[in-house]
């Protein structure tokens, strides 16, 4: 995966958050938290040029190249904190002002027609089939038109952290959904399995508020 673009993106968008929420939640001083960031800098890029490019249509790539950046800085930390610290650190700087408002946007959007179409599109398009840092997705709407779940078989996520010796700390990026669903205001985010967790399978809803 090329570095211009969506990468390059995220760190300018993100890049400052992880780095003082460093010192927010993870208590390292100024100097360390600069320190961590420059090396997780260098370590994101070799991360995703790692990655291959996605497909036209796949709509994982941000999901992917957060777990990227996010990696890139555990991987630069002098000590790896645990996934209680991690999911306080990735929350704090993952939900950002630009990120809630994009949140609000989605979620206005939310269980409209465009946005179940783009769900069955991605159900049908099975790209982790072609590509092991995607998705693989069912689309299952609630019987009782309360909302519907996006069931998961395959996970990019699980298989990067699994590549970088960090499959343990997968459950803390998995929190994030819950973060992402209550900024959007529309809907409640419910979850009883996860891939990472031992599951069959990850079970992602979103019920009407």
């Amino acid at each position: 995966m090329k570095y211009m673009g969506m990468p390059m993106g995220m760190w300018a968008l993100f890049g400052k958050s992880f780095e003082k929420h460093l010192i927010a939640e993870l208590c390292f001083d100024a100097d360390t938290a600069k320190s961590i960031s420059v090396e997780a800098k260098l370590r994101y890029k070799q991360i995703v040029a790692g990655l291959p490019e996605f497909e036209r249509g796949d709509r994982f790539k941000m999901n992917i190249v957060s777990c990227a950046l996010l990696a890139a800085f555990v991987l630069s930390m002098p000590e790896r904190p645990n996934v209680e610290r991690l999911t306080e650190y990735y929350a704090g700087a993952m939900m950002t002002s630009a990120m809630k408002w994009f949140c609000r946007q989605s979620g206005k959007k939310k269980f409209s027609d465009k946005d179940i179409a783009s769900m069955k599109a991605t159900e049908h398009l099975k790209a982790a089939d072609r590509n092991p840092y995607s998705w693989n997705m069912e689309f299952l709407p609630y019987p009782d038109g309360s909302g519907y779940e996006a069931r998961f078989t395959a996970c990019g996520i699980c298989t990067l952290m699994r590549e970088l010796g960090l499959a343990d700390l997968v459950p803390a990026v998995c929190r994030l959904d819950y973060s992402m669903s209550e900024a959007g205001g529309t809907s409640e985010f419910v979850r009883e399995y996860t891939l990472a967790s031992g599951g069959a399978y990850c079970d992602c809803g979103y019920k009407k508020k």
